[in-house]
């Protein structure tokens, strides 16, 4: 017994060439919705330590110092990230009170 075409004409179209196209279709207002409330405020950019606006620095270390600083992290309960974060902002303002001496 031959099998048929699986409802495919023999130019390979799913849908004979006579059938009426959809040109138009309406949005959908639920999926928008959903979508707008998931995005972030484009005018509004903040990060989740409470700075109003931040500038994101990627930092690379050495093998070693990076598993000294998990390992100081997570003797404080803190993430890498914080920590070093942490630190830079002491620096910053020892180098700002050095300034003004």
């Amino acid at each position: 017994m031959p099998i048929g075409s699986l409802g495919r004409s023999k130019s390979g179209r799913h849908r004979p060439a006579d059938a009426p196209q959809q040109t138009e279709t309406l949005p959908d207002e639920e999926l928008t919705s959903y979508l707008a409330a998931l995005a972030p405020d484009s005018d509004n950019e903040t990060t989740a330590s409470g700075f109003g606006s931040a500038q994101v620095y990627q930092l690379r270390l050495q093998l070693m110092a990076n598993e000294q600083l998990k390992e100081l992290a997570a003797e404080r309960q803190t993430s890498p990230q914080a920590l070093a974060t942490e630190w830079v902002m002491q620096r910053l303002e020892w180098e700002a009170r050095q300034r003004g001496q």
